[in-house]
């Protein structure tokens, strides 16, 4: 409950603070001390469960695992800031307004994280959603940030209605707005029977189930990403693909974690047709790009099929793996798009002979590339480890395992020719000014990715603790 009242508070204080603060280069380090005033409040009440409840009904309930995620949110948003802070105050000619929508979004994260009802899982998405749609068409001049934020906005609100529609047919089946539908109860046995479900409640979990695979980039309702993603301006980029992402998977487990036993074996089997669909789309496309930007975006969504199988397990190494792979795969996607960032051409052929040029930069962008492959040392190992795993200890899917391997060995392939072209093919890679404190930034990143990669229990003890 802190975070989502320090969070909307500071992003007031930010829109203010444009007013106040005439140099745009003190905007960054304001937005860092909020962050880190937000994070003290988030890590104050880990400990320990937290609810709201208005008029009986429990609107949202705090628990060690969504504080902890919440956590992990507010510090990569802390890296992202340090590292991209001087990018967004060149996005625009308004700073502090996207900060301050930064903050807004994480008011929005912070909701899914303990959200107990459906109205609040919709207000956190909308939350969440609505700053984004302004910072994707930030760049005003660019058509095709223009383009982007009006497809990004009109597929958002498509998807809300599809979202309300599903709350709407549970409420009218259950009468009840919580995540645990009341129409399940426990047999004398002790498992959980759905005998009584109607069909309009499993219709109405479906279509949450279809909003909710849009807000994480989920196949077959991905299509709006690549262009989103390719249009924004590639600082916000970082933004969405990272923080935004983990959150909208953190919402869909907690929502299915109560309510996929409506399902039933239907469950599995859906869930294992978006999972395949998710890393086939995904790697094969990623794999014709020429620009890396878009090759990110398709990345993206072949990152969120690995994902997607802490839906698929929902058992306790699933949740480990999820924190996991959201700490790995948002920093190696903040890392490489710093850099991308600061290319003046996105293509592959740009990339040629930075490792002469800029080695410190190549270097960091290759270790952000490894974690994203999955390669040993690097965080991104454990993350896809667990998350197969989990799969594993399910005792079934064993053939979605297999499957998984061999797209990550597709994707190592696109990765690995960014990593040809800046070290093995002749070229001057042009880039904008690199500062001494960027360059400090990027090794800070890559050292952690190396170093959750070694030692994984750097970050799960504190999870246990």
């Amino acid at each position: 409950m802190n975070a989502i009242i320090v969070s909307a508070l500071l992003g007031v204080v930010m829109m203010f603070s444009g007013i106040l603060l005439k140099n745009k280069s003190t905007l960054k380090y304001v937005a860092m001390a909020g962050l880190l005033l937000l994070l003290i409040a988030n890590v104050l009440q880990t400990y320990g469960v937290y609810t709201v409840v208005v008029n009986s009904h429990e609107l949202l309930r705090f628990q060690k695992f969504g504080l902890f995620f919440n956590s992990i949110a507010i510090a990569a948003t802390f890296i992202y800031v340090l590292i991209s802070g001087k990018d967004i105050e060149t996005a625009g000619n308004y700073p502090a307004e996207y900060f301050a929508l930064i903050f807004f979004v994480l008011c929005g994260v912070s909701i899914l994280c303990g959200f107990n009802s459906l109205l609040m899982l919709f207000l956190g998405i909308e939350i969440l959603s609505i700053p984004l749609y302004i910072l994707t068409g930030s760049d005003k001049r660019n058509l095709k940030s223009n383009e982007a934020s009006l497809k990004y906005f009109l597929m958002g609100a498509f998807t809300a209605g599809i979202m309300l529609m599903g709350i709407a047919m549970i409420y009218g089946a259950t009468g009840s707005f919580g995540i645990v539908s009341p129409s399940i109860f426990t047999a004398p046995n002790g498992s959980l029977s759905a005998s009584k479900v109607s069909f309009l409640e499993v219709a109405g979990l479906l279509l949450l189930f279809v909003s909710m695979c849009f807000k994480v980039s989920a196949a077959p309702f991905h299509f709006w990403t690549p262009d989103v993603y390719d249009g924004a301006p590639s600082v916000f980029t970082s933004f969405m693909a990272t923080i935004v992402k983990a959150a909208g998977f953190f919402a869909f487990i907690r929502l299915m974690e109560g309510q996929s036993t409506i399902l039933g074996p239907t469950w599995k089997i859906l869930l294992s047709f978006v999972i395949i669909a998710t890393l086939l789309v995904g790697n094969i496309t990623a794999v014709f790009q020429q620009s890396v930007k878009r090759m990110l975006a398709y990345s993206s969504i072949a990152q969120a099929g690995f994902m997607l199988f802490a839906l698929y397990s929902a058992n306790d190494i699933a949740k480990e793996g999820i924190l996991l792979y959201a700490t790995a795969y948002s920093l190696a996607t903040i890392g490489i798009f710093a850099v991308l960032i600061k290319m003046k051409d996105y293509t592959l052929d740009g990339f040629n002979g930075l490792a002469k040029t800029e080695p410190v930069l190549a270097l960091t962008t290759t270790i952000c590339l490894l974690s994203l492959s999955g390669i040993p040392l690097t965080a991104g190992f454990f993350a896809k480890y667990y998350m197969l795993a989990s799969v594993v200890k399910t005792g079934t899917g064993l053939w979605l395992v297999i499957v998984a391997v061999l797209f990550a060995a597709v994707s190592v392939y696109y990765y690995f020719r960014v990593i040809q072209s800046m070290y093995f093919k002749e070229g001057v890679a042009e880039t904008s000014e690199i500062t001494t404190g960027f360059k400090a930034g990027l090794i800070f990143v890559a050292a952690l990715i190396v170093l959750i990669g070694v030692l994984p229990s750097v970050l799960l003890n504190y999870f246990y603790f």
